[in-house]
């Protein structure tokens, strides 16, 4: 019982990191003179590193210049951390500095000779799956226990800053919540103060209008 424990707590552990971390790749299609964009929320001070390549129609020949694509990876609030023009392959690491929505856009230039559409392959990876493991247990050869301890530490501080930085957002949208429905509340009142206004106005000069013909 305790070995079954022991062999499923990392394995629960390490499925609950990939819910926090982000770990894929894709391939799409990109056609001429079109953008796609792939957002993802990262929170700040969180790690996250991408690669893209344009798929070789003819393998064994390097891609021609028509296969080129330009690539732009931007924050937030509109600062950008990469950019590649015109290239068929690149990769980008940053640190995030601010949190919300990071953009990264693929756009295949409308240009001679282009081809109507390109292939595109893209990993991108943040939180702890940005990390490169096996480089780190190479480079502080450290036994395979300490190394899997050392990781399991580090993803239990990506879950914890990542349950942090969700109840943040929590508190965000609650006090945009409030805001809004203060401001409904506000209008809603002064809707109802203008359409009163509007009807006594009425009465009154419906009352001087019958008392002018002297109706009443």
């Amino acid at each position: 019982m305790a070995a079954m424990f022991n062999s499923v707590g990392p394995l629960a552990l390490l499925t609950l990191a990939l819910t926090f971390s982000l770990a894929y790749s894709m391939q799409f299609e990109l056609h001429l003179g079109h953008t796609k964009c792939i957002s993802e929320d990262i929170k700040a001070s969180a790690m996250s590193v991408g690669k893209y390549s344009v798929v070789n129609p003819s393998e064994g020949y390097p891609n021609s210049d028509s296969h080129k694509i330009i690539v732009k990876v931007s924050s937030p609030h509109g600062n950008m951390y990469h950019f590649g023009d015109h290239v068929d392959s690149g990769n980008y690491a940053f640190t995030a500095s601010e949190a919300g929505d990071y953009t990264t856009c693929f756009w295949l230039p409308d240009e001679k000779d282009a081809p109507p559409m390109v292939t595109v392959e893209f990993e991108w990876r943040t939180g702890v799956a940005a990390k490169d493991w096996s480089k780190i247990a190479k480079k502080g050869q450290v036994e395979v226990m300490e190394f899997e301890l050392k990781k399991l530490y580090d993803t239990v501080l990506s879950i914890h800053d990542e349950m942090f930085y969700l109840r943040e957002r929590e508190e965000e949208m609650q006090d945009l919540n409030k805001a809004t429905n203060t401001k409904l509340f506000t209008l809603s009142f002064l809707s109802i103060a203008v359409c009163l206004s509007v009807a006594g106005l009425q009465i009154w000069h419906l009352k001087t209008f019958f008392e002018r013909k002297k109706l009443l």
